[in-house]
This record gives C-alpha cells, sequence and structure tokens, in this order.
C-alpha cells in the first residue's frame, strides 16, 4: 500500500508587485543614486577644504565664515547635508526593519529615526542659512575679509 501526497494548500498571499514592493525598489535605487552623488559632493568638499589654498593651514574662523557668506556654497553644503541625512536614516531603516521583530518596536525605532533625521536637517538648514559671518562683538583679527567693509 502507498501512502498517499498530502494535500498541498495554497499560499496565504501570492506574491504581487504590490506599492511596497515599488517603495522597496526604489528605495533600493535611492541609495545607489545618492551614494554616487554622495561620493562626489564628499570628495569636493575635501578636496576645496584641505587641498585648495593653504591646505588645512587655511581652515579658521574667517575661513568657513568666507564660505557661508556665498550662497553657492550655502547651498552646497545643504545639498550634502539633506542628502547625507536621508541616504542614513534609509540606511537606518532598512537596518531596522532587518532585525527589529516586534511590529511595536519597529514603528517606535522608524519614528524615532524619521524625528531625529528631521530635527537635524533643520538644525543644519538653520545653521547654514542664518550663518552670521560678522558677529558684533568679535574679535576684528578672526574675521573674514568680508567683514571690513561692514
Amino acid at each position: 500500500m502507498m501512502a498517499q501526497a498530502p494535500d498541498l494548500t495554497a499560499p496565504k498571499r501570492p506574491v504581487s508587485h504590490s506599492t511596497l514592493g515599488r517603495a522597496q525598489r526604489w528605495s533600493w535605487m535611492f541609495q545607489r543614486i545618492s551614494g554616487v552623488v554622495l561620493i562626489v559632493l564628499i570628495f569636493t568638499h575635501l578636496f576645496i577644504n584641505l587641498w585648495w589654498g593653504d591646505g588645512i593651514n587655511q581652515i579658521d574662523f574667517a575661513f568657513v565664515a568666507g564660505k557661508l557668506a556665498s550662497p553657492f556654497w550655502q547651498w552646497f553644503d545643504f545639498l550634502m547635508l539633506t542628502l547625507a541625512m536621508i541616504h542614513g536614516a534609509n540606511g537606518m531603516r532598512m537596518i531596522i526593519d532587518d532585525y527589529a521583530r516586534n511590529p511595536a518596536w519597529r514603528a517606535t525605532l522608524q519614528w524615532a529615526l524619521r524625528i531625529a533625521t528631521v530635527i537635524i536637517v533643520v538644525l543644519g538648514t538653520l545653521v547654514l542659512f542664518t550663518f552670521d559671518p560678522c558677529p558684533a562683538d568679535a574679535d576684528p583679527s578672526l574675521l573674514p575679509s568680508l567683514c571690513e567693509d561692514i
């Protein structure tokens, strides 16, 4: 007598290309594209700050103030800050998804990550766009040359 094969039941949910699947794919693509863009931005930042001109010896308050007085460098640094924070938060979100098994913990960690990311981007943006390179009570020898005209 031969044993009968067990009945196979259908899977609970068929695999489909849902919105979540598309979001995961775009998230994966964003990580790769933003990583390449960040490499260009970071190496440009390092080249300008560490090798151009007097190299590392030029970095002082006057150098940073002079850079942040330029709208180009403000937007460059804003792009680098925003892209780096979103890139890092997206990577951290993937790690949370992989390792946080409890749905309540996963939701809590992801909300904490979102809040921290928004706070850091907002504070960084405020510093970049409201920075005063010529504070009124600063030592004049520390101020950039652009403050002499004021």
